[in-house]
């Protein structure tokens, strides 16, 4: 019996694979963007509700909306180059700074996005503003969240029908709520895989690059990130990522790659 059920629990997940049309990886899918992406809009709403958003007019707001959008510009147009443009259509993009001193950012399908002020003394730049946005945007894009989503819901033997709102189901809602974090401490996120970390520097440094940013602000910018806290423990938005160490010459073996999509914005 035992057998049968990891026998049906494996062509589960095989029936229910997709195959991501940028990264080329099979990804568990047991919910359609549309889905995750109706709940998004709605948890986004509700969490700028609950926190303190930066004035549009303010520099920094300003700032991140200005990298933010051009980052986006730079995916829409990777996108329709590639003949996929459809992938992301329902996408939405909003960008908003929020007060708050953890050193975090993140991305929701359908292109919701928050900077916290807290990791702005980090990045000191836009160019390190960018490879922050263009990771966290390719988490989204790349449906890393639907996939961790998924994976937690085949662990919890949770089953959608047909298109039904996830936001019916409480422990949809809560696992919702532990994968892309809009109402969970940042503790308790469920980690990104290796590899999805991997896909999101990489296409991350590809998008800053085309929108006009420089790749190579990515090492300055994950030195400082080693370097917090005088070696103390990472922020919590770095504890379940890969070493900064190992993904400082990752980034590097990159590099090439990204500088040929390079072209500095006037």
């Amino acid at each position: 019996m035992k057998k049968l059920i990891l026998l049906l629990v494996a062509v589960s997940s095989f029936i229910s694979c997709s195959r991501n049309t940028i990264t080329g990886r099979n990804q568990l899918a047991l919910v359609s963007e549309s889905q995750v992406e109706q709940m998004s809009f709605t948890q986004y709403r509700q969490f700028l509700s609950q926190n303190n958003t930066v004035p549009k007019t303010n520099s920094n707001a300003e700032m991140v909306t200005r990298v933010g959008q051009r980052i986006a510009n730079a995916i829409t147009q990777y996108y329709q180059q590639k003949g996929i443009a459809n992938d992301i259509s329902s996408y939405k993009w909003e960008f908003n700074l929020v007060e708050n001193k953890e050193v975090n950012a993140w991305c929701m399908p359908g292109g919701k996005v928050v900077v916290y002020t807290g990791i702005l003394p980090v990045t000191q730049n836009e160019d390190a503003l960018a490879i922050v946005l263009g990771h966290e945007i390719t988490h989204a894009v790349a449906g890393h969240g639907r996939e961790r989503m998924s994976q937690e819901m085949l662990a919890q033997d949770i089953q959608m029908a047909g298109n039904v709102a996830l936001g019916n189901d409480p422990k949809t809602v809560n696992i919702f709520n532990n994968v892309f974090g809009p109402t969970a401490e940042v503790g308790v996120l469920l980690p990104n895989s290796r590899n999805q970390e991997l896909e999101a520097d990489h296409f991350g440094l590809i998008f800053a690059a085309m929108a006009g940013y420089n790749p190579q602000e990515a090492i300055p910018f994950w030195t400082r990130m080693m370097n917090l806290n005088n070696g103390a423990a990472p922020p919590l938005w770095l504890s379940d990522h890969p070493s900064d160490a190992s993904r400082i010459e990752k980034l590097k073996e990159l590099m090439p790659e990204a500088l040929s999509y390079y072209k500095p914005s006037k």
